[in-house]
């Protein structure tokens, strides 16, 4: 399957429950600072570098914060920190804040540790590839390089690529490539901007603005950042005693669903994917018993509410009719996603117009 139709289909996707995905931004540099003098460096140079670029050991700071315009489930709603910690060989340390205790994901290179110290429960992974799937958002936002990196692989074809001068991030001077919708785009996004490391290469932070806000939408990058040798000890792990360890692997077998089971769970919800780069909207069919079933949420108030996925959507979203028929439409700065009543749906980081024509060819 092409990579950037997959990825984009995957922002989509995120945009269902959240706008996730291609759309992160950090705060800009000091407007009193002066940005430093480096040398000077072409957009295609500046690519071709970062992706080939190697991960260094480090340890750094991560914060990440979101002002959507909407309460987004498994979202940051302020600045939240991650401490991330990296050998250079694989290894790797990732702790944040959690209400009272904190969550820290140790992998040693051959297994993956997720230690919860507020209820003192382990989950322990052989592999660190079946982990993948079950990491967090936090988690999985707390590698700058690694989502910059998808991105520009996934957009730079459907982007205007420049470098727009320079910038201080976590304290060291870094190079701002920029990408830009081509014209031809039909997106609610400006512009994407990545700071990458003058002396590592590595993307140190990612911007994206939204067209028609000057304030970021989502925001992820270093505000500390450091290479150099890392202790051992940082990537090793053995359960405090006391705590309660289980099995991810075994739980994961568990919860598997069988190959007849996601080719049926396919058929039902027909994913389609609709255009290409930064307008691609991904279109499907949520089951009528889905519809119906009684869920759990919170309401606008931010108070408990239970009722239908519909019930919840008469809150959140803004009922619409078209050649679809009816349904509620849910907008962001960065994404917006329509509801058919009859199960349709189209999600995508486009105007509401671009989804009623997507659904039009499903």
């Amino acid at each position: 399957m092409n990579r950037k139709r997959t990825a984009l289909s995957v922002a989509a996707a995120g945009t269902a429950t959240g706008v996730v995905g291609l759309v992160l931004l950090a705060a800009p540099a000091g407007a009193d600072e002066a940005p430093p003098t480096l040398p000077e460096v072409s957009a295609e140079a500046l690519v071709q570098s970062v992706l080939t670029s190697d991960v260094p050991a480090l340890s750094g700071t991560v914060k990440v914060s979101s002002d959507l315009g909407l309460p987004v489930p498994g979202l940051p709603t302020g600045d939240e920190a991650v401490r991330v910690y990296t050998d250079g060989q694989g290894k790797a340390r990732i702790s944040m804040d959690q209400g009272r205790g904190e969550k820290t994901v140790i992998a040693d290179g051959a297994t993956t540790w997720l230690w919860n110290s507020a209820d003192r429960s382990v989950v322990k992974y052989d592999s660190a590839a079946e982990h993948k799937a079950d990491r967090s958002t936090e988690e999985k936002l707390a590698d700058p390089a690694a989502v910059s990196l998808e991105f520009i692989t996934a957009m730079r074809a459907d982007s205007t690529v420049s470098v727009d001068g320079t910038a201080k991030v976590a304290d060291r001077p870094a190079y701002q490539l920029v990408l830009t919708p081509k014209p031809t785009e039909r997106t609610l996004l400006r512009e994407v901007r990545i700071a990458v490391d003058s002396e590592t290469r590595l993307p140190l932070r990612l911007e994206v603005l939204a067209n028609g806000s000057a304030e970021p939408a989502l925001s992820v990058g270093f505000t500390e950042f450091a290479t150099g040798a890392q202790d051992a000890g940082l990537f090793t792990f053995t359960p405090p005693a006391g705590a309660k360890v289980t099995d991810g692997n075994a739980e994961a077998r568990e919860h598997q669903p069988t190959e007849q089971q996601k080719k049926d769970f396919l058929a039902t919800i027909n994913p389609k994917v609709v255009g290409e780069g930064w307008d691609t909207v991904l279109v499907g069919t949520v089951p009528a018993d889905l519809l119906k079933a009684e869920v759990s949420g919170k309401d606008a108030d931010g108070r408990k509410a239970a009722g239908t996925p519909l019930d919840l959507l008469k809150q959140f979203g803004k009922p619409v009719s078209g050649p679809f028929g009816t349904g509620f439409v849910i907008t962001t700065k960065v994404g917006t996603a329509l509801v058919a009543e009859d199960g349709r749906v189209a999600v995508g980081a486009v105007p509401q117009q671009v989804l009623v024509d997507a659904l039009g060819q499903k």
